[in-house]
């Protein structure tokens, strides 16, 4: 074993204890909980230590970045879980449907129009999660709350898949109150499944109910700076604009 390897195996070992502390506290197992690994700006050296230490399910932001890394990864590795986590445009929708086993970030109706015909057109139904702006922040994706019903039921019509809900609560907050009330929606609409928790606050998530966490910095250690941009060439941009 390798010492990046050895690394790997330390931070996942930690982060799973950390899933059975709070699994248990709620009477449940470590097991019962998926841990996606955020794998977001990280190229594939970085990532190679945490497989061999054992995890198989990742996650990425963006469809290019994703297409870039992943096709090679998953030859050298099969049986790697890809999920998609970040937002999704719409004309990204037949690449997502291809290269990911599940996208946590559908939050509106266009997109459920573009995946729904992506989905029939590749003839594989992807299982989704709808992604709630459960903190009303005007800066990030999601669902507005009073709107997820509505968008649920459309899903359901549309024959999408749904797993459950998913949510990034406000930054510099307390996120249980948020976490709880994603719970109570997901609930009263029979969905299974919470996308909750990443490396700050999975402990929490996982007692009020996770059982999908996702988990960058904790197993990575700090992403890599951005690009800069090249003066006059638009290179380095793309890293803030939607997947």
């Amino acid at each position: 074993m390798t010492t990046d390897t050895h690394i790997a195996a330390d931070r996942l070992a930690a982060v799973r204890e950390g899933v059975d502390r709070a699994a248990r506290l709620t009477q449940r197992q470590g097991d019962d909980i998926r841990l996606i690994a955020i794998s977001k700006t990280h190229a594939a050296p970085a990532i190679r230590p945490l497989i061999a230490a054992g995890q198989h399910v990742f996650g990425e932001n963006r469809v290019q970045e994703a297409q870039d890394k992943w096709p090679a990864l998953r030859e050298e590795q099969p049986g790697i879980e890809l999920h998609l986590v970040g937002q999704l445009q719409s004309n990204k929708a037949a690449d997502a449907v291809t290269l990911f086993d599940a996208i946590h970030s559908l939050d509106r109706p266009s997109l459920l129009t573009a995946l729904a015909k992506a989905m029939d057109r590749a003839d594989r139904r992807i299982p989704c999660f709808i992604q709630v702006n459960i903190g009303a922040e005007e800066q990030k994706g999601g669902c507005p709350i009073a709107e997820t019903p509505a968008l649920i039921a459309a899903a359901r019509d549309a024959d999408i898949p749904l797993l459950g809900l998913m949510c990034v609560p406000p930054a510099d907050v307390e996120p249980a109150p948020f976490f709880a009330l994603l719970a109570k929606m997901a609930r009263e609409e029979g969905l299974p499944r919470l996308s909750m928790g990443m490396s700050s606050d999975y402990e929490t998530a996982v007692m009020l109910g996770a059982t999908d966490i996702r988990v960058g910095s904790a197993l990575f250690g700090d992403r890599p700076p951005p690009a800069r941009p090249v003066p006059g060439s638009g290179r380095g941009m793309a890293r803030n604009s939607l997947a």
